[in-house]
Order: structure tokens, then C-alpha cells, then sequence
């Protein structure tokens, strides 16, 4: 079953466009970016850019509805990721982690009490800003999944 890839759109950091991109050439991977808004990763013969309906969540929906067993998600929402992981798919977060069944449970937990303590109005820190650090860990990420499952199908 060949491999078909989903990037969330919406909040795609840029210095991750170059890297995915030559990724898709590379290994010829048809690949759907979604999203509320255009996001332009590149132009290729492999990337169909899908709007989805305005409104929360409207571009997670299309994801899990297209994403098949076995397909990879790139996306930084954790609460997304629960959902692909649940459909049997691969989620990769920007920063390079990987959510399977054994931690996106965990991640949501956390994700989720962080968020009900700033919902009670304690300031919390947010993510540190994304910079190449980041970029390279998640470039060897993808590059090892692509490899592996290159190699195995």
C-alpha cells in the first residue's frame, strides 16, 4: 500500500517548507496540504493543495477523513495526532516527535492540563520560538521514516 502524506497547513512553519519539498520530489510522494487558508509549499507534480471549509477544526476533519493506515500527518496539534494515531496512521509533530499509541495519550494529557491552567488565568510559557535546531530534528525524522518505509514496501 503505497504511502500518501498529509501536512496540516495551518501554522506550517516556513523553514520546514524547503525540507519537506525536496523530500517529496525525492521519493515521489503524493502528498495533500491541507488548510483554511493557501499555503504554498512549492509546486509538484506530487502536491495537491486542498482548502477546507472555513471554520475550527474543518482542515483536521478533511485530514482524518482522507488519511488511510499507514499514510504519514505532519501537524503540530496534538489533538490531531490523537485522531491519525487512532486511524493506525504515522503523526510527526514540526519539531521532529513522533506520536504513536504508546505516547499521544500522554501528550494530550499534558496538552490539555496547560490548557485548563490558562483558562484559570496563570501564565503559562509557550513553545519556544521554532529555529534551525528544530528544522534539522525534524528533517532527520522524516528522512529516517521516509527510509524505512522506502525500503519496506
Amino acid at each position: 500500500m503505497p504511502l500518501t502524506l498529509f501536512i496540516d497547513g495551518d501554522a506550517f512553519p516556513n523553514l520546514l517548507k524547503p525540507i519537506v519539498y525536496r523530500a517529496i520530489n525525492r521519493v515521489a510522494l503524493t502528498t495533500y496540504v491541507i488548510s483554511n487558508k493557501r499555503i504554498n509549499i512549492g509546486e509538484s507534480e506530487y502536491i495537491n493543495y486542498i482548502i477546507a471549509a472555513s471554520g475550527p477544526d474543518e482542515a483536521d476533519n478533511k485530514i482524518v477523513e482522507m488519511v488511510k493506515e499507514g499514510d504519514l500527518v505532519i501537524t503540530s496539534d496534538i489533538p490531531l495526532a490523537d485522531r491519525i494515531v487512532s486511524k493506525k496512521a504515522y503523526a510527526l509533530s514540526t519539531s521532529g516527535k513522533f506520536y504513536d499509541e504508546s505516547n499521544v495519550k500522554q501528550a494530550l494529557a499534558i496538552r490539555d492540563l496547560m490548557q485548563s491552567i490558562r483558562d484559570t488565568g496563570e501564565l503559562t510559557k509557550g513553545p519556544a520560538p521554532f529555529n534551525q535546531k528544530n528544522a534539522k530534528e525534524f528533517a532527520n525524522h522524516l528522512n529516517q521514516f521516509l527510509n524505512r518505509h522506502i525500503k519496506s514496501n
